[in-house]
């Protein structure tokens, strides 16, 4: 099985070298960018499979990045940035990214993170082509989603989805009617829960309130008075057909 390639885009070099070492140490093909511009020379030519970006930098910052490569491609995305303040993450989760790391951090815990998206972008690419067995195969009114294929429909047209939207789809179609969460959303979407286990209330119910309006903005006519992406306030979100 081919390494799967990371690209890492900060300006500081130690830092940048020092993420570089820990992944290396972990079997993962690594690229380097020390800016926005550099980091979406990277991706022009060569493969990546997963992009660890940091927020500040000169030339052309991480939030510009990603919403340029968000443009392009759907691998997933992990924010860094020296503040911890909700807004940035929120402003990250926005424009695409499926996770956000504050520095300083726990190296194993950007491991497990970088772990966890690539499983869940591995079998998003490795679409089961089997016609042996029957597919899993969702539908909520005009909402269709294929969990063999990794495929997502609104009134037959097919839609872009990252993992960790295609993630959040298939607990809550697959679960039709049935309230979730914020909390349990992120744990089940979350394949290495042991260090997310710090992260506090309010940044999960943050985190998965961005990912469901990026969601709505995708599969609803009216985000604003959605059809099937409800929230039970006070409780947590579900999938139903009005």
């Amino acid at each position: 099985m081919p390494k799967n390639n990371i690209l890492i885009v900060e300006d500081d070099k130690d830092i940048r070298d020092g993420i570089g070492i820990y992944l290396e140490n972990q079997n993962y093909n690594i690229f380097k960018a020390g800016d926005g511009i550099e980091g979406l020379s990277v991706i022009e030519e060569n493969r990546i499979d997963l992009a660890i970006v940091d927020i500040m930098m000169p030339r052309m910052d991480g939030i510009m990045m990603v919403l340029k490569l968000r443009e392009k491609h759907n691998f997933p995305v992990i924010m860094l940035s020296a503040k911890s303040e909700d807004i940035d993450k929120i402003t990250g989760l926005n424009i695409g990214a499926d996770d956000y790391v504050t520095k300083p951090f726990v190296p194993m815990e950007l491991i497990a993170r970088v772990n966890s998206c690539l499983r869940r972008y591995t079998k998003y690419l490795n679409k089961d082509e089997s016609t042996d067995t029957k597919e899993k195969i969702y539908t909520v009114g005009g909402l269709e989603l294929n969990e063999d294929k990794f495929t997502f429909k609104v009134d037959d047209k097919s839609v872009k989805l990252t993992p960790t939207e295609f993630k959040i789809l298939q607990l809550l179609m697959s679960n039709k009617g049935i309230v979730f969460s914020p909390e349990e959303i992120y744990e089940k979407i979350s394949d290495d829960s042991l260090y997310f286990e710090e992260e506090s209330s309010v940044s999960i119910k943050n985190t998965i309130m961005v990912h469901v309006r990026n969601i709505r903005k995708k599969i609803e006519i009216n985000s604003k008075n959605p059809k099937y992406l409800k929230v039970v306030w006070g409780i947590g979100y579900k999938i139903e057909n009005q």
